[in-house]
């Protein structure tokens, strides 16, 4: 049983030693093919740029090595960059950022849509006197003021009202004239018909001649009864109309005046006029017609409805505006001339065109980019031409199709993890195809980078709106910015598009958004009325 047992145990431990080599044998052939398919899979990956080893916001399109010798490090197509969860950014000029990253910046979309653009015209205007409704009152004689009935500028007056009494030698001569003409023809009454119609042309020519003067039909009734002529006679406002004032008042006792010199100047402002300076990009879409709100410091819960009357044939070529009138019922008298007022004119689109939320657009003063949603994470910027402007939209005449989705928040926020900037480099000619490599990287904070100045993308600054300029930069006052190491100071912005001080009223305490677009030229990408309670700079 023994040599039976010992042969067994031989031939499992024979058996044994075969399968191990084979294994071996097996691992030792996989390995080599395993190395030489990764090597293979890693040389046909395409770089598509180098990025700064110590992870500073450097890159280079061929390799280099940074001011410590160190080589920069090769940024595959499809790789990540360092960090975790960061954007990547694909051959094609797309952008990829993690679904999760995308709910952590707050990044919303809004589909591309067909909608009526309608736009509301902000402006300053001042209230004017219509010119209309002014009449001068100049006695058309020569003569002395003897009293005055209307005293002083700002004296309600109503028509028919007596002004002042007059004598003038030339008043009373043409009394006398006309009496002794009346008187004539009724004493002719029995001659013959040549002498009856010579004397009433005598009295006719009389009376028209007081009628010329300004007198009225009453007072010459009254003298071709009594036949006696008055010395001095009260000159009444005839001319003048209801509910008028006073505007300007020449006239004192005593004085001397000559024919067509202005005593009065009385003006009816029961409908005044609003004028306005309209900026030559917006005077295509006023119309007359176009309804208007107007608002005055004086009443500000109380706005006054107008219609647009008149677009001025002219411009102003010092401020290239076109000024607008608009006239606005005045019934309580509560419009003052000279007053300022907040005006919006409602102007109507052209119809249907296709539109995208103001928000959508980044703005850089050469192009203007959209960033478009192609799937969730997945985004690509495109260059588009713009059109009209509305309220919160604006018209986009070529770059996107109607239902694609773009993103209307976070842009500033993509554009720092994604590397926007690098994406657009290779936008060129052929946007909406795709671009080259990059040749410009941004690159997230590292540890290495100074502590005093972040690379923000944005700063975040409180200030005072002092003017919008008629070149459509702002003027600001602001605090310290301590992300820049700026001191408060008063300086002049540019924009990223017009519509982002519309909101904000001269004077009004703002907190606003600024990024470097190029070496010292700062652009505002976002700008609201602050909280008042703020006060500091950021």
């Amino acid at each position: 049983m023994k040599p039976i047992t010992g042969i067994i145990i031989g031939a499992v431990a024979l058996l044994s030693v075969g399968a191990t080599g084979y294994w071996f044998g097996t691992r030792t052939s996989q390995v080599p093919a395993a190395a030489a398919s990764a090597v293979t899979v890693k040389a046909e990956r395409k770089i598509l740029y180098y990025r700064n080893p110590m992870g500073l916001p450097d890159t280079s399109p061929v390799p280099k090595k940074d001011a410590m010798g160190m080589d920069y490090v090769p940024v595959y197509e499809g790789e990540t960059e360092p960090g975790g969860g960061q954007a990547a950014l694909t051959g094609s000029g797309q952008v990829n950022i993690s679904v999760e990253k995308v709910q952590k910046l707050g990044v919303k979309t809004e589909r591309a849509a067909m909608r009526m653009l309608d736009k509301t015209i902000r402006v300053v205007g001042r209230v004017e006197v219509d010119e209309r409704h002014i009449h001068n009152i100049a006695p058309k004689f020569e003569g002395w003021i003897e009293k005055l009935h209307v005293k002083s500028t700002g004296e309600p007056v109503r028509k028919g009202q007596a002004l002042f009494d007059v004598y003038s030698p030339e008043l009373v001569s043409a009394q006398r004239e006309y009496a002794i003409a009346v008187q004539g023809v009724a004493a002719l009454k029995d001659a013959d018909g040549d002498t009856r119609q010579s004397m009433q042309q005598l009295a006719d020519a009389s009376l028209l001649r007081l009628k010329n003067w300004d007198i009225s039909e009453r007072q010459v009734k009254e003298l071709a009864i009594s036949g006696a002529a008055r010395r001095s006679l009260t000159f009444h406002a005839f001319h003048t109309p209801a509910n008028g004032i006073v505007l300007e008042k020449k006239a004192l006792e005593g004085m001397r005046f000559m024919p067509g010199e202005v005593l009065y100047q009385i003006a009816d402002l029961s409908s005044v006029w609003v004028i306005t300076d309209v900026f030559e990009q917006d005077i295509g879409l006023v119309q007359v017609g176009s309804k208007a709100q107007v608002k005055l410091n004086a009443y500000p819960d109380k706005p006054f409805e107008g219609v647009v009357s008149l677009v001025y044939p002219t411009l102003n070529a010092a401020t290239h505006t076109v000024p607008v009138r608009m006239e606005i019922a005045n019934p309580k008298g509560l419009l003052k001339p000279a007053m300022f007022a907040s005006v919006e004119i409602q102007v109507a689109g052209k119809g249907e065109v296709l539109t995208v939320p103001v928000s959508a657009v980044i703005d850089s003063g050469t192009r203007q980019i959209v960033l478009v949603q192609l799937a969730p994470g997945r985004f690509e910027p495109r260059a588009v031409r713009l059109g009209s402007r509305g309220e919160n939209y604006v018209e986009v005449l070529e770059g996107i199709a109607d239902g694609e989705q773009v993103v209307i928040s976070a842009l500033f926020l993509i554009d720092a993890e994604s590397n926007l900037k690098a994406a657009l480099s290779g936008l060129g000619g052929h946007v909406a195809h795709g671009g080259s490599a990059p040749t410009e990287q941004k690159q997230p904070d590292t540890p290495m980078q100074p502590k005093s100045k972040p690379a923000v993308v944005g700063h975040r600054v409180q200030g005072t709106l002092n003017a919008i300029n008629a070149d459509g930069t702002v003027n600001i006052t602001h605090g310290p910015v301590e992300s820049l190491d700026w001191p408060g100071m008063t300086m002049d912005f540019v924009l990223a598009n017009s519509s982002l001080a519309g909101n904000a009223r001269i004077g009004s305490a703002i907190t606003f958004e600024i990024v470097e677009r190029k070496p010292g030229e700062w652009v505002i990408t976002k700008l609201q009325a602050a909280p008042a309670n703020s006060h500091e700079g950021h």
